[in-house]
């Protein structure tokens, strides 16, 4: 098969999952990008603009480019470059799934787009393991996702404006197989009705912009309290939050990156205060990426 085009950059945008009681079906997307090209060789695998140890075949942005060629019948030949990356690793903002992300988008561009959204969707899925990060990133605003017999599907929703995200990343990294290894085998029932009762109202809360209500929304039990051992001076960092006005507090996906809601601006008091704490934490301000990853023109 042939491509219909030997060249194409894409851009895919930094995800929070979880958002309090969305635990694993729940994500946003950022307009914070990595941004990536893919070309069409002749022979073999070229990966440059990373370390070497992660240009090889099991980086995920081949895995997933592969995955795609593969089922369309399309040679995996392929040069990719990684052009720029803003989305910190290890930190909780998705930046395994900007690869994978761009990884099957690229490809499926390159070919003639043969394969649906949902198809590629689908096969990002398989490859991070859950949908939370990756639908977002795909598709871009909210999305709440879930697999059933073994296939993955999500719903998009929009975000209110009156919105103000904030992310709060420190100088370290918790990483993902720890965060999961913290949380218990089993949970208690009152535990779980908490969390399945709010998760039925965050969508409607964020596109509707209702602060009263995403105060509840975002809360959790089923992971955050246990996964606060692996933080440092969050405690801190959450009442400084709350001082400069934020109404909601939490992890983004496992972390160390956590997420405050406001209904006003806060970054410029917020990096004030913590300013002089330790592990180097730093307040950003985000915009929501509408149409998550795309084409760069």
């Amino acid at each position: 098969m042939k491509p219909v085009k030997n060249k194409i950059r894409v851009k895919v945008p930094a995800t929070s999952a979880n958002l309090g009681s969305g635990f694993d079906c729940a994500g946003l997307a950022y307009e914070l990008y990595n941004y990536f090209e893919f070309e069409v060789i002749d022979d073999g695998l070229i990966i440059e603009g990373v370390d070497p140890k992660y240009a090889n075949r099991d980086n995920p942005a081949f895995v997933a480019y592969s995955a795609v060629c593969e089922k369309i019948g399309a040679d995996v030949s392929v040069k990719i470059t990684i052009l720029e990356t803003n989305v910190p690793v290890s930190r909780g903002l998705g930046s395994s799934a900007t690869l994978i992300c761009a990884g099957a988008y690229a490809a499926n561009k390159l070919y003639g787009e043969k394969l649906s959204p949902q198809e590629i969707f689908e096969i990002c899925t398989e490859i991070e393991g859950h949908p939370d990060n990756v639908a977002p990133a795909l598709f871009g605003s909210f999305c709440t996702s879930l697999i059933t017999q073994g296939k993955a599907r999500t719903v998009r929703f929009g975000i209110s404006e009156k919105i103000v995200f904030t992310v709060l990343i420190p100088d370290f990294e918790v990483k993902t197989h720890d965060a999961r290894s913290v949380l218990p085998h089993e949970i208690e029932r009152d535990d779980a009705i908490y969390n399945m009762s709010r998760i039925a109202l965050l969508p409607y809360a964020f596109e509707k912009g209702d602060f009263e209500l995403l105060k509840v929304v975002t809360r959790d039990r089923l992971h955050q309290k246990y996964r606060k051992k692996l933080f440092k001076n969050i405690d801190d960092v959450k009442k400084a939050t709350q001082e400069c006005g934020a109404i909601s507090f939490m992890i983004s996906g496992a972390g160390s990156t956590c997420l405050c809601l406001s209904e006003k601006s806060i970054e410029k008091e917020l990096n004030e205060k913590i300013s002089t704490m330790p592990n180097g934490w730093v307040a950003k301000e985000l915009r929501i990426s509408v149409n998550g990853t795309r084409e760069v023109l």
